[in-house]
């Protein structure tokens, strides 16, 4: 009782904030844990004009036709590929190009340059698909005409599956390592100043500057960031993928969400759609869990 009007008084006091907090609240209610009650959606043979009263419950049956059936290896080959390239190469870019604004001496320069690169996450996913396309078309797209005339044929990437994995990180890495490098400039300007001007009186460079202290100062950013992103590695930004893929670049490009789309909204499948969707989040609680145990006892800096 005494607990209850203890949290009373403190709610009473700071109730604007609370109030504040509010529909942040509602939101997750609404758009993430409300939705969680469909996930018995995958222990049952699933009919949308029946519902769950009318329809036959099945246990794990869907998610042993997912794990025995033919397209298991695939996707989650693919699934991990493409989240290994991204985390290859897209996840280190924000990194750099942080730290090289940030040490630029032109502010003009360094601003253009933070604009330019910030502003392609802004355009709709749609669009940039769109746009890549129309570079690597055989016929019309920049980049085949740059073959032809240094005397190459022009090549249908966009059907060859071993230019797939290339293509959607090659794309991902433009629209986001400029909004992604915002929190790293965040911790870059949070740095004492007075470390780099002690640093300057013992006689160490621009190189030795971001390596002793630059890097180690946004360490604890760069550890959180690299968790909450190998969380989001098996859903690899699938959207741009269905909009990208077609069936000849199944082998390199169907991965597991991909897979649970054509399989539930297309074929009608919601009991096995749902089932592999629920694998994937336990992939991805599994990865983040491992993540953050690693971060601990690599860096001693972790989420929890």
């Amino acid at each position: 009782m005494g607990n209850i009007k203890k949290a009373g008084r403190i709610i009473k006091r700071d109730w604007d904030l609370y109030l504040l907090l509010l529909p942040g609240v509602i939101w997750y209610l609404m758009f993430a844990y409300k939705p969680m009650v469909g996930l018995r959606t995958a222990f049952y043979d699933y009919n949308i004009f029946r519902g769950f009263a009318g329809s036959t419950f099945v246990g794990f049956d869907h998610f042993k036709d997912f794990i025995t059936g033919p397209d298991f290896y695939r996707t989650v080959k693919n699934t991990l590929m493409i989240a290994f390239w991204q985390i290859v190469i897209c996840f280190p870019a924000p990194i750099v190009l942080a730290i090289a604004i940030t040490e630029m001496k032109n502010k003009f320069v360094s601003k253009m340059t933070q604009t330019a690169t910030f502003l392609p996450y802004f355009i709709s996913i749609v669009v940039v698909c769109g746009m890549v396309v129309n570079f690597l078309s055989p016929s019309t797209g920049i980049i085949n005409m740059i073959l032809v005339k240094l005397g190459m044929e022009p090549k249908y990437f966009m059907v060859m599956p071993q230019y797939f994995r290339g293509i959607y990180t090659t794309m991902t890495l433009w629209q986001t390592t400029g909004f992604n490098a915002i929190v790293y400039i965040a911790a870059l300007v949070g740095i004492d100043q007075e470390l780099y001007e002690a640093a300057t009186v013992d006689g160490a460079g621009k190189w030795k500057k971001i390596r002793h202290i630059t890097f180690p100062g946004i360490i604890p950013t760069i550890v959180t960031m690299f968790i909450l992103n190998i969380g989001k590695i098996v859903k690899v930004g699938y959207e741009a993928i269905l909009l990208l893929y077609k069936p000849s670049t199944y082998p390199t490009a169907d991965v597991i969400a991909t897979y649970a789309y054509r399989v539930g909204i297309e074929n009608g499948n919601y009991g096995l759609a749902t089932a592999v969707g629920l694998f994937e989040a336990m992939v991805a609680l599994v990865l983040v869990v491992a993540a953050n145990k690693l971060s601990k006892r690599v860096t001693e800096n972790a989420l929890w």
